[in-house]
């Protein structure tokens, strides 16, 4: 099996590893990094449950290869509080009741997060837009919108995740 060195750098944290150049990204943050908020759900791309930020854009982890992100920023679901506050997407869905079984939520997390970067004030349409590839089979989504609406009238997409998108653009 072919190996390479990769540098990424994870909620902050910038580290090499010697990976198999077949490892995607989900399986990268949850048995390298340790980082096991991001969910495997579908292995397809369908689901959204292994959402997170590359480089200031939302992906499924499941669809990208770990030596893609060589030499790129990830923020996962672990990085998106600062000093030990939840991020306000984060709060949003413990206000709005936006979770029922919490397996999809940090993926929907990560994708309303991203949501906010790219438009600080959507319409719930937007919202509903914004979070179609990531499936929940709990919620109906109701609360879902009303949490990602909760964010954007409560701070946005949050701290780490505007230094994350600032750093894109440097």
């Amino acid at each position: 099996m072919s190996h390479h060195k990769v540098r990424i750098t994870v909620n902050g944290v910038t580290r090499e590893d010697e990976i198999e150049a077949r490892l995607l990204l989900v399986h990268y943050l949850r048995e390298v990094r340790g980082l096991t908020g991001t969910h495997v759900g579908c292995d397809t791309s369908n689901c959204g449950a292994c959402t997170v930020l590359l480089n200031g854009r939302t992906v499924k982890s499941c669809s990208v290869l770990a030596v893609a992100a060589d030499g790129g920023e990830v923020l996962a679901i672990e990085g998106l509080a600062s000093n030990g506050e939840l991020s306000p997407v984060q709060k949003g869905f413990q206000q709005c009741h936006g979770l029922q079984c919490g397996y999809c939520t940090p993926g929907m997390v990560m994708a309303a997060t991203g949501l906010l970067l790219e438009n600080p004030h959507p319409t719930d349409d937007e919202i509903r837009q914004g979070i179609k590839g990531n499936l929940c089979r709990c919620t109906g989504y109701e609360m879902i919108v009303d949490s990602v609406r909760w964010a954007a009238n409560n701070g946005g997409p949050g701290e780490a995740a505007v230094r994350h998108a600032q750093l894109q653009q440097s």
